[in-house]
């Protein structure tokens, strides 16, 4: 697909890591994924944030961690909206949280940190000179979002009221839908429709947004949480790179519907996933 260049209200648009140490995790993300990294917050500014690059475009980030925020690593997700006020407010009437109200961001935009009623933290972001990811979908590069809840039915409703998101069961997991989202992509490549259902993608896949797991009953013990997922080129490769550059591997590698994922932890504790496109694997349903 094309560079980005922006999003539609709704998407999920930009990922960033927050660590205790926002330098020393950098030569973990550029041996892992090679990205380039340049500092963007001017002098005196009192924090870091060092944005990661692939052949030039914005991919994702690497930050201080908030004053008065835990000192822990995590990554974040970020939902591109119209209005980030207009957003917190509807956040708040659905029963969630505002944990940072609307702030701008130098002249890159206007964010707010969010919470949904089971605490799940997400940020959205207003944007302004900075257009989220300008490169997805490839080695090193966002793949997808996904919320783990114990509560889909309420999940439902509070993103629903929020984004106007739809869920829709298919044979790989619940995912979130926005109406209107395919026909966007449509028009940024046109002929994706028909390359999508060449391959077989199930039907509504083209308005797929990010992705709900259930978290069960009598699984592990873990909060509401959205996680990002980066695709790679070799989930077993990545997975023995993250080993090699001092990270840890958490789960897999395992095949997965359409892929091979892998979860791993950085040096400093921040998890995410990383996702090989594997069509092979197109007909395993989730477990």
């Amino acid at each position: 697909m094309p560079e980005r260049d922006g999003y539609i209200p709704g998407v999920p648009s930009w990922v960033d890591t927050t660590q205790p140490d926002p330098e020393a995790a950098l030569p973990f993300y550029q041996g892992l994924f090679g990205w380039e990294f340049e500092s963007v917050m001017p002098e005196g500014a009192g924090g870091q944030y060092f944005m990661g690059r692939i052949r030039g475009g914005d991919v994702a980030a690497v930050g201080s961690v908030p004053d008065g925020a835990p000192p822990m690593a995590m990554w974040n997700t970020y939902i591109w909206v119209a209005d980030a006020e207009e957003t917190a407010a509807k956040a708040r009437a659905a029963g969630g949280g505002v944990a940072m109200e609307p702030f701008d961001v130098l002249d890159a935009g206007r964010m707010a940190v969010l919470t949904d009623p089971e605490g799940a933290v997400f940020c959205v972001w207003q944007a302004n000179r900075h257009k989220g990811a300008r490169i997805v979908n490839e080695h090193g590069s966002l793949n997808f979002n996904t919320l783990a809840t114990r509560d889909p039915d309420g999940a439902k409703a509070f993103y629903g009221a929020v984004f106007g998101w739809q869920a829709l069961a298919l044979p790989a997991g619940l995912m979130w839908t926005l109406p209107g989202y395919g026909d966007h992509l449509e028009e940024r490549s046109p002929g994706l429709r028909e390359q999508m259902a060449g391959m077989g993608a199930p039907e509504g896949f083209i308005d797929v947004v990010a992705a709900l797991t259930p978290i069960a009953a009598d699984g592990p013990e873990m909060p509401a949480q959205w996680s990002v997922t980066f695709a790679v080129d070799d989930a077993t490769a990545t997975a023995a790179k993250a080993l090699e550059l001092g990270g840890q591997v958490v789960a897999g590698p395992s095949d997965a519907p359409w892929s091979r994922v892998v979860v791993i932890k950085d040096p400093q504790g921040a998890t995410f996933v990383a996702s090989q496109f594997v069509f092979e694997n197109k007909d395993i349903e989730a477990s």
